[in-house]
C-alpha cells in the first residue's frame, strides 16, 4: 500500500482526480501498473484521472472506482467525493398496503369480470351445441333378422295393397322414422290349433316376423312372433309363407319337420304351400 505521506500532495483546490494522478506519479506507478493491480482497464483509470465519469457509467459505479484507486495510492478522497460524484439516490418503493382501498377494490371487480367473460364465452357455445342434441330421442332399433312388413309386401306381391291396421300404423309415424319391431302379439287372424296330422304347424323359439298369404293373396297372418309362440295353419288356406330369423323357427307339415334350407337367403325363408299341403319354393 502507498500512503499519502509519500505523496505530498495535499490541497484542496485540486479534485479527485488530479490528486490520483498525482500520487500515481509521485509513487512511480505507470497507469499499466495501476490498471493490473486494480484489475481495471487502462482506459478507465485515465478516466478517473481525467474526471470523465460519463466513460464509467453510473455515479455509484464512479464512487467505487474512486474508493478503490485511493486506497491503493493511500490518498483520502472521501471529503471530496460528495462535490465532485453525487451519491445515489435510493429508490423509492410504495408498499401496498398503503395503495387506497378503493383502487384495490376496483382491481379486484376487474379481475373477476375477466374471468367471467372469458368463462361466458367459451362455456355457453359449448352448452348450446350441447343441449340441442338433449331434446332428440334415441334411435328405435330392429333386429337385422326382422323383415318389415313393406318390404316384404313389395317382393312377395307388389300389387296387393297392405292391410288397413298395418297401413294405418306405418302411416301414423314420420317418413323418416326408422322401422320398431314390436313385441305385441301379432294382429292378423290366427287359425285355431288343429288337431289333424295335415295341419301346417309353426313352433318359434326366438323373435320371428312372420307373414302368411291367401293363396288369392290376401293376408292370413302377419306379425312379430315371440319366443315360444307357435301357429298352425289348414294347408289349404295357405299360398305363401315368409319368415324372418328363420333359424329360429320349427316348420311342420303332416308331422314331418321341413328343412328351410332350400328356401332360405340371408336368414329369411320364403316358401309356397300346393294345393295338397307340401311345401315348395316360391315363384
Amino acid at each position: 500500500m502507498i500512503h499519502e505521506s509519500s505523496a505530498n500532495i495535499q490541497g484542496d483546490a485540486r479534485g479527485c482526480g488530479v490528486r490520483l494522478r498525482e500520487a500515481r506519479n509521485a509513487a512511480g506507478l505507470g497507469l499499466q501498473e495501476v490498471a493490473t493491480r486494480l484489475r481495471m482497464p487502462v482506459h478507465v483509470v485515465e478516466a478517473l484521472e481525467e474526471g470523465r465519469w460519463q466513460v464509467i457509467g453510473a455515479n455509484v459505479f464512479v464512487r467505487g472506482q474512486l474508493r478503490s484507486y485511493a486506497r491503493l495510492l493511500g490518498v483520502d478522497v472521501e471529503p471530496f467525493l460528495d462535490a465532485e460524484v453525487a451519491p445515489a439516490t435510493p429508490v423509492h418503493l410504495v408498499s401496498h398496503q398503503h395503495t387506497p382501498r378503493y383502487q384495490r377494490i376496483l382491481e379486484s371487480i376487474g379481475r373477476r369480470a375477466v374471468y367471467v367473460v372469458i368463462t361466458a364465452v367459451i362455456a355457453v357455445p359449448v352448452w348450446m351445441l350441447t343441449r340441442s342434441h338433449l331434446g332428440e330421442a334415441p334411435p328405435a332399433t330392429a333386429s337385422l333378422d326382422a323383415v318389415p312388413p313393406e318390404a316384404v309386401a313389395e317382393t312377395i306381391v307388389p300389387s296387393q295393397p297392405a292391410e288397413p291396421a298395418i297401413a294405418s300404423a306405418s302411416g301414423s309415424g314420420q317418413a323418416s322414422a326408422p322401422y320398431v319391431a314390436s313385441l305385441a302379439p301379432s294382429v292378423g287372424r290366427a287359425s285355431p290349433a288343429a288337431e289333424g296330422q295335415d295341419q301346417l304347424a309353426f313352433e318359434f323359439s326366438g323373435e320371428s316376423w312372420m307373414q302368411v298369404l291367401a293363396p288369392d293373396g290376401s293376408t292370413v297372418e302377419q306379425g312379430l312372433m315371440r319366443a315360444g309362440d307357435s301357429r298352425s295353419f289348414e294347408p289349404a288356406a295357405v299360398g305363401r309363407v315368409v319368415l324372418g330369423n328363420a333359424s329360429v323357427v320349427r316348420v311342420q307339415q303332416a308331422g314331418s319337420i321341413v328343412d328351410l334350407t332350400p328356401y332360405q337367403r340371408a336368414n329369411v325363408a320364403r316358401f309356397a304351400v300346393s294345393s295338397d299341403g307340401s311345401v315348395t319354393a316360391a315363384e
